[in-house]
Parts: C-alpha cells; structure tokens; sequence
C-alpha cells in the first residue's frame, strides 16, 4: 500500500520541486544557454527519434496519445542547430513501510501478526520509463536517467528499529522477502548504485562494440529519507554530465562564436 500511500506521494513531489529548483539552477549558471523543463514525451515522439536512426524501429504504436511522465519530468538543452536535448530524467519510487510500521507499534500480515511485510513487485514498472527513454536516446552517448529510491525494500545494510514496548526488530537488507534492489540493477547492468552513470558504456566484444545506456540508481542504505538539496546534488552532477557530453553541439551558445 505504501507505493501508492502519503509516503509515495511525498517523494514524488519532492523530486519534482527538486527538478523545478535544478531548472532554474542550471539556467542561473549557463545563462548562455536555453533550458526548458516538461512533464513528459510521447510514444510518438519516441517512434520518431526511433526512425530518425533505423527505418525498421518505431513502428509500432497502438495508443496515438500514449506517453510516459517520470516524476521529476525532463530536463533538455537547446543546442547550437536549434534542437532540444536530454539532459537529466529524474524518478522518485518509494516501496516498503516496515520501519515505519515498526515504529508506530503496527503488526502488519494477514493476521496482523508480523513485524515485516513480504515486499511486491510493483516496482518493476519503474523498467517502463528506464526503457522508453534508452530508446529517445538510443542516438545519444549519455543516458542522464536518475532514479531516487525510499523505502525498507531498498536497504544496503542491516538497521535495527525499536518497538514501542521496547522490542528490538532487524531488518536484514539480505533478505530475499524484504530487498528488491536486485529487481532494479538490471537497469544499470549490476554496476553500482548511488554512482553517476551517466556517461555511456562502450565495450568491445568479439567483432564489435556494445553500448550500454546504465540507469543512475540511487538509495539510502540506512533507510533514511531523501531531502530536497540531496536530490537536487545528484541531480546537477548528472545534468552538467550530459553537458559535458554535449559540449561540441553547444560550442557556439557557451563561447559566443
């Protein structure tokens, strides 16, 4: 239920206003430069960027108005030939009450017994916007995607939480019923979390070279909340990352030539 609870909802409005405050940031240091801040992309234009590439993808498309909104929206650069850019996709997900619960003294299970809830899966939807935008940027050399994770089922290490009547419960991050992290990192190809990914992959194999468009996977180990000024930081170093990816098509804005 905490996926879409008070919980949810407060970390996604939070990474809103974080991208809205990171707008305004970048536009204050390269005022150079063009930014422009919006809710989502459409299959269309998905389809399109597709094609643009190879005439065989972005065929298909059953809904005419389908599109994806991240919680934080897009963040894009005009560049120097008039084009807007990708630079920084941001996602907030939120998926386990249990120190919550334990806290307050609840029992959760289904005869409200238990002091852990046996974790679901819908995080996995969080896959659906991570492989829509790898195909919008399927051209590009960067993939500026950010996912901020909050919640007992995203835990990098053992924390102990104490009831009201004094009782000591631990939860292991090990666990397999408590963690889905492992159901994340084939999202960024079981590189490490809360790391600027960014910069694309090139691996040689065999006769050629694989690209590898990694998510940035971010979590508080201990259990710990997100702040605004946290995010908006892992925001801006993986923002002025795509820039620095950019910087030939951006040329003549930042030196005026």
């Amino acid at each position: 239920m905490g996926i879409f609870g008070s919980e949810a909802k407060i970390h996604d409005s939070l990474v809103k206003r974080a991208a809205v405050s990171v707008r305004k940031y970048l536009q204050g240091k390269y005022p150079q430069l063009s930014f422009q801040h919006r809710a989502g992309i459409t299959k269309a234009e998905i389809n399109t960027a597709l094609r643009k590439i190879d005439a065989d993808l972005g065929q298909t498309l059953f809904v005419s108005d389908a599109s994806i909104k991240p919680d934080g929206g897009i963040i894009e650069v005009r560049d120097d030939n008039n084009n807007w850019r990708v630079i920084l996709i941001s996602e907030a997900k939120y998926q386990g009450k249990d120190i919550e619960n334990i806290r307050e003294g609840i029992y959760v299970g289904k005869n409200s017994n238990q002091d852990l809830m046996v974790a679901g899966n819908a995080i996995e939807r969080a896959h659906k916007n991570i492989s829509e935008i790898a195909n919008y940027m399927l051209s590009e050399s960067y993939f500026p995607y950010v996912l901020f994770l909050e919640g007992s089922n995203f835990l990098t290490q053992d924390i102990t939480i104490q009831r009201p009547d004094g009782r000591n419960v631990t939860l292991c991050y090990n666990s397999g019923a408590l963690n889905r992290l492992d159901r994340l990192t084939s999202a960024n190809y079981g590189m490490p979390i809360n790391m600027n990914l960014c910069k694309n992959k090139f691996i040689p194999h065999a006769d050629k070279i694989i690209m590898l468009q990694a998510a940035s996977i971010y979590t508080h180990g201990d259990g710990r909340r997100w702040g605004e000024a946290e995010m908006s930081a892992v925001m801006i170093d993986i923002a002025e990352t795509s820039l620095k990816m950019l910087g030939s098509d951006l040329f003549c804005q930042l030196t005026g030539k």
